[in-house]
């Protein structure tokens, strides 16, 4: 998998490529010839006493030190371009496809592991690719270069070529071996650790007020002494690996000097040829030991190249239709569910079943039930962020999933179960919801969503900064804002998922009262758990078990529905019953 997100993400960057190869070869070449003009100088120059040969050569090898040197930067640069290119769009094709998925995708990884692979894991593929442009390429031009060079040099010694790399790449492969399974498993360990962490900064409230600081500790210390024992296994085997280098390299460089020195001696080879084998021995060598770096990235860069492209290659299960259509203007707020059954893959038994209602404009459709009732999945079911398994969700007359997206979503104003905002300002929150509303606007929107008063009272008004989360606002200022949100864009149909849970019911009752004109040509579709909430909507529909056990007003369902009756027995007294 690596090979094809490489293949596919650096097409574009071909050009750059090809000009990171040529420049890398013309440097290596041009450092290659200076050992052996260092050997003329040493055999023709110095032994001669010719200073103006000394001077010319000199002048030639300064020439080649140039080239070699504006070659390798600007391979560097092209090399760094095009890393850094790759990692940016490496990361937007992340962000995109993880943007197309519905919520059963991103439950399929979790949120954790999502993080994990458009940083981490790009980060370790960016890598490999940087050290490629300016290791792999250069490395084997090096080494295949420097046994040329080296032999041109001296036949006689040769045979110190062919023991030596052998041996230098045996014992370093031995190495790499050893380390490969350990680097495949720290990965999996820092997702660990980065679950972990995650769980712990977001619940951190809930650790506090059940004293579990010691426990979450504990948890965070195995996972986090889990990882370091992964680690410092692939650092010992590291650890090894320079000392059996610096072996290698120590002694080919007495056996060179040894057996040259005696054919210098026995006038077989020059000292200026010994100087030049010698130091190509060690850029032989060098080139070993950076093509063995390269080889320690790649197993762990393959690793996350294959977690990238599981993403990458995951198909969201609400597609984009292939001829969308808008919804009708003259059926604007119309909302019908048919038959709709939905059901997650592999569930016993599906979470809603042969649900059907309907609601215009004007009206207000209210859901109620237990826990696990299925009302949260029927509300996400309009704006897909679920697919229906069968029947029919219809916006403006039409299936949603015939209908193009952008145009189904501007029509819909959902307000979340769980009220979230982003970092920011109050005011960039609210043009989350219409970039172009004014000012007036949204003070409209917070003065019918009870958020005004608050918001007035803060220094900044409007420009309040807001933590990620909009964890620097209590639960009920939260849902406030959200619904504010949602109704400054005016959609044709407000879907409220026990979007008043954390609201007071003085709060409440002020709250519907001011939605009811604002609202009059729209769709109402409310989740609620309290009773009080829902007990003036057009239509109440009682979910259990992911049916609609009992449809009608609030007297209707009190007069001849038991489950509605438990409901209402249960949250409101005698008095209010009547």
């Amino acid at each position: 998998m690596m090979l094809r997100l490489l293949r596919e993400r650096l097409a574009p960057y071909r050009s750059w490529l090809a000009m990171v190869v040529v420049l890398q070869f013309v440097g290596v070449v041009a450092m290659l010839y200076l050992p052996s003009l260092n050997a003329d100088i040493i055999d023709e120059g110095v032994a001669k006493g010719d200073t103006g040969y000394i001077v010319r050569v000199g002048a030639i090898m300064l020439a080649f030190s140039l080239v070699q040197i504006v070659c390798s930067v600007t391979a560097v640069w092209f090399g760094a371009r095009t890393a850094m290119g790759f990692g940016r769009d490496v990361r937007a094709a992340l962000f995109q496809r993880v943007g197309t998925f519905s919520t059963r995708e991103v439950q399929h990884f979790g949120a954790p592991s999502l993080i994990t692979r458009g940083t981490n894991d790009v980060q370790q593929v960016q890598m490999l690719v940087l050290m490629a442009c300016t290791i792999a390429v250069a490395s084997p031009i090096m080494m295949v270069g420097g046994v040329i060079m080296a032999l041109r040099e001296d036949l006689g010694l040769g045979w110190i070529l062919a023991v030596v790399v052998p041996a230098l790449f045996l014992s370093v492969g031995f190495v790499v071996s050893r380390m490969v399974p350990s680097f495949r498993a720290m990965q999996a360990r820092i997702d660990e650790v980065n679950r972990v962490l995650r769980e712990q900064i977001t619940g951190i409230r809930v650790v506090r007020a059940f004293v579990r600081e010691p426990h979450e500790a504990a948890r965070f210390g195995t996972a986090n002494d889990e990882l370091t024992d992964v680690a410092i296994r692939a650092g010992r085997w590291l650890a090894t690996m320079f000392p059996l280098v610096m072996l290698v390299v120590n002694a080919s460089s007495v056996g060179v000097i040894w057996f040259g020195g005696h054919r210098v001696d026995n006038g077989q080879m020059e000292v200026g040829a010994l100087t030049a084998f010698l130091t190509y021995l060690m850029q032989i060598l060098m080139s070993v030991m950076m093509a063995t770096f390269m080889l320690m990235m790649i197993p762990r860069a393959s690793v996350c190249a294959d977690r990238i492209v599981e993403v990458l290659d995951t198909r969201t299960s609400v597609p984009v239709p292939d001829d969308p259509v808008v919804p009708d203007p003259a059926r604007r707020g119309h909302l019908d569910l048919d038959t709709v059954t939905f059901a997650y893959p592999g569930a016993e038994s599906p979470v809603l079943e042969d649900v059907s209602f309907s609601a215009r404009p004007g009206q207000t459709v209210a859901l109620i039930g237990s826990t696990g009732a299925g009302k949260s999945t029927l509300v996400n079911l309009v704006p897909r962020l679920f697919d229906v398994t069968a029947g029919e969700v219809r916006v403006g007359g039409t299936d949603v999933r015939r209908l193009d997206p952008e145009a189904l979503w501007a029509g819909i104003g959902l307000v979340p179960q769980r009220a979230y905002l982003f970092s920011g300002t109050i005011r960039s929150n609210l043009l989350h919801g219409k970039p172009d509303a004014t000012e007036d606007e949204m003070w409209r929107a917070l003065g019918v969503a009870q958020g005004r008063d608050f918001v007035e009272t803060l220094p900044e008004r409007l420009d309040a900064q807001v933590a990620q989360g909009g964890t620097n606002f209590s639960g009920g200022q939260r849902q406030r804002l959200a619904i504010a949100r949602a109704l400054i864009r005016r959609p044709a149909i407000y879907l409220f998922d026990d979007a008043f849970s954390a609201l007071d019911l003085a709060t409440d009752a002020r709250l519907r009262a001011a939605l009811e004109p604002v609202t009059t040509d729209a769709t109402v579709l409310i989740v609620a758990q309290r009773v009080s909430t829902i007990m003036d909507a057009d239509l109440i529909l009682v979910l259990e078990e992911g049916r609609i056990v009992g449809r009608g007003t609030h007297h209707e369902l009190l007069a001849d529905n038991e489950t509605y009756r438990e409901i209402v027995t249960s949250q409101l007294a005698a008095e209010e019953v009547a």
